[in-house]
């Protein structure tokens, strides 16, 4: 009875000081509000709950982003965090709500799929570049008419993918050329089916399909040996050059910043991105590749740190360019501690000398 009693009060005067603050200390309530709730939400009445994400709701227009993200990255990552306040973030602004569909436990695939019925494209995707979804998720996923919802799928490596959900994404890979490149390089697509994209694919790729399905076993190390390929390589000359022009028209006029970054990367232009890294540090392609791809997180942190990309944003920048590149983002608890690290220890021209004399 005093620990619900004590919880009442503590909630109830929150009430209160979130009705009464000013915009400038909205944020404080709203941190502790969602850390009262995270640590003590399996001790709190119905009644208490609603309350609690009564003043999260209130408090969300005139809190930062980056306070909320930062708050939603420490709830991501917390196992015992209650269901109902992952599912208040997840439909929070998709900066906030983008580590916790990627990264909580909480959501099992059961609840994946109830939020799926009811989410918009957006978050569809999130929720189709989650890694290890299983068969019951991605099948319902493969059957959206969303674009970028059936590409994030295609891309997501370690997602679980029936013969029948392969099946619905072939068929849809006739209309939707994005759809044939990262299904060309599945390890797991079914032979038949990649025979059956024959059909319709470019020659170059229906030579790539074609050897790699009739290695049969040895599908999987050709796909690593394609990972490795892709980052090795450069883009196309006439793409590159391109890219370059407006990289260094946008340098010239001021207005090469991580904003550009995190945009090119969210959509898809993931050549565009490593290109923009590579002038913003002042390193070159093959440089910038090795730091995003083959050195680990650290020189990721490091990077990020060096052009100004907020801590709280890392996290995306790493798990969106590794999984475009079919890597797949994984992050120990080591990793994170390393990150943290970097970010509150160096500032950004430690941190470029640092990246430089790596």
């Amino acid at each position: 009875m005093t620990s619900t009693a004590t919880n009442f009060s503590d909630v109830t005067r929150l009430v209160e000081l979130a009705a009464n603050l000013q915009t400038s200390q909205r944020a404080d309530i709203y941190q502790a509000v969602a850390s009262l709730y995270r640590t003590q939400g399996a001790l709190l009445s119905d009644r208490e709950r609603a309350l609690m994400r009564d003043i999260l709701h209130r408090l969300t227009s005139d809190v930062e982003m980056a306070i909320r993200i930062a708050t939603a990255e420490k709830i991501a990552d917390d196992p015992e965090a209650p269901l109902d306040l992952i599912l208040f973030l997840v439909n929070d602004r998709i900066e906030v709500a983008r580590p916790v569909v990627l990264r909580s436990r909480r959501l099992s695939d059961d609840e994946l799929l109830k939020f799926i019925a009811e989410a918009d494209v957006a978050r569809q995707a999130l929720c189709a570049e989650r890694p290890h979804i299983g068969e019951p998720v991605t099948e319902v996923l493969a059957r959206s008419d969303a674009e970028p919802v059936l590409v994030a799928l295609v891309r997501n490596v370690t997602a679980r993918i029936a013969t029948t959900g392969f099946a619905v994404l072939v068929d849809k890979s006739k209309a939707i050329s994005g759809l044939q490149e990262p299904l060309a390089h599945r390890p797991d697509l079914p032979p038949a089916l990649a025979t059956r994209m024959c059909e319709w694919v470019s020659d170059a790729l229906k030579s790539q399909v074609v050897r790699r399905h009739q290695a049969g076993s040895g599908a999987l190390s050709q796909a690593i040996d394609h990972g490795r390929q892709s980052i090795q390589s450069a883009p196309p000359a006439d793409a590159a050059d391109n890219s370059r022009k407006l990289i260094e028209k946008l340098a010239a006029a001021g207005q090469l910043k991580p904003g550009f970054l995190l945009r090119v990367l969210q959509q898809g232009q993931l050549d565009l991105f490593e290109l923009a890294f590579a002038r913003l540090l002042q390193l070159d392609y093959q440089r910038i590749r090795r730091v995003l791809y083959e050195e680990g997180p650290r020189t990721v942190a490091l990077a990020c740190r060096a052009v100004g990309i907020d801590r709280c944003v890392f996290p995306t920048v790493y798990n969106l360019s590794r999984q475009a590149r079919r890597i797949h983002p994984l992050l120990r608890p080591d990793d994170r501690g390393d990150v943290e690290a970097i970010f509150n220890t160096y500032s950004k021209a430690e941190a470029l000398a640092r990246l430089q004399s790596w």
